[in-house]
């Protein structure tokens, strides 16, 4: 997984839909979704490992730029 996209698609394949209005929201209950799923081992470490990164990264950087305004 590249993009937030990437994870987005990917938790669909699990029937998970995640939209509240609020970024940093969304990238929070998206990382709350791939822990749910690394614990009940439906997915694989490397998968969530990589998604994780990615959601941590994103998440500050929205976090920086609201803090700029």
């Amino acid at each position: 997984m590249k993009t937030i996209y990437d994870i987005q698609q990917f938790l669909k394949q699990f029937g998970t839909i995640i939209y509240v209005g609020d970024r940093i929201g969304d990238l929070e209950l998206m990382q709350a979704e791939l822990k749910d799923l690394y614990h009940a081992q439906l997915i694989e470490p490397r998968e969530y490992q990589s998604a994780l990164l990615l959601l941590r990264h994103e998440i500050q950087i929205q976090k920086e730029k609201s803090n700029q305004r």
